[in-house]
C-alpha cells in the first residue's frame, strides 16, 4: 500500500535530500497559530525538518511585514527582537517590511484604513534566485498564488513540499506539490501557548 506523504512523515520514509531550502510565509502561518492555540518554535521546526530529511545542507528564509511606527497601542519591539533571534539565533535568512497603509471606501464605514503586506514576490524571487542552490524545497503556506512556482519548481526536477493547515490552503496548492502536511498535526513543533495581548 502506497504511504501518504504524512505516513512517510511519520514512519521516517523520507528520502534524503541533498540540499533542502525552506521558505516560510510568516503571514500564512498565522492562522495555524491560532487555530493550535500555540506559537511555532522554530528551533524545533529546524529541528524536525533535519530530522526528518536529513538533508546535507538546509537554508531557511522567513517572510515577514510589520506595523509601521506609531500605528498600535503596544511597543513592536518584542516582534524586532524576534527577527534579530531569528537571523542570528537560528541562522534564518530574514526578509521583512513594512505594513503598506492603503485609504479604502468602505461601504459600511466609509474612508478608512487597510493594511497589506503580502510576500509573495519576495519568495518567488528567492526561490527562483536560488534555484540551481537545492534539490528540495520546502514552502510553508496555503496561498494559491504559489501554484505556478510550485508547479514550475517540479517540471524542473525540484522535490516541492508544502506545510500549511487544512482551513488555510487551497485544494490547488495541497494537490499540486510532491507531498502536503499539515502543520498543526505535527506535535513536535509547538511552543509556548498562545495569550492575547494585554491591553
Amino acid at each position: 500500500m502506497k504511504l501518504s506523504f504524512y505516513n512517510k512523515l511519520l514512519n521516517n520514509k523520507i528520502s534524503k535530500s541533498d540540499k533542502l531550502f525552506v521558505f516560510i510565509d510568516s503571514s500564512n502561518l498565522w492562522a495555524a497559530q491560532k487555530s493550535k492555540g500555540k506559537l511555532l518554535d522554530y528551533q524545533k521546526l529546524v529541528r524536525y525538518i533535519k530530522d526528518k530529511f536529513n538533508p546535507n545542507e538546509i537554508k531557511v528564509f522567513y517572510y515577514a511585514a510589520y506595523p509601521a511606527d506609531g500605528t498600535r497601542d503596544y511597543s513592536l519591539d518584542k516582534k524586532h527582537k524576534f527577527f534579530i533571534y531569528l537571523k542570528k539565533g537560528l541562522g534564518f535568512v530574514v526578509r521583512k517590511k513594512e505594513l503598506k497603509r492603503i485609504k479604502i471606501i468602505d461601504d459600511e464605514f466609509g474612508e478608512c484604513i487597510k493594511e497589506k503586506g503580502d510576500m509573495d514576490v519576495e519568495i518567488t524571487v528567492d526561490a527562483m534566485h536560488h534555484k540551481e542552490k537545492y534539490n528540495t524545497a520546502i514552502f510553508f503556506t496555503g496561498d494559491s498564488d504559489f501554484l505556478a512556482l510550485i508547479s514550475y519548481l517540479r517540471v524542473s526536477g525540484k522535490n516541492v513540499y508544502v506545510f500549511s493547515s487544512k482551513n488555510n490552503i487551497s485544494e490547488e496548492l495541497r494537490t499540486s506539490s510532491d507531498g502536503y502536511c499539515d502543520v498543526i498535526s505535527i506535535e513536535d513543533i509547538w511552543g509556548r501557548e498562545l495569550k492575547r495581548r494585554q491591553k
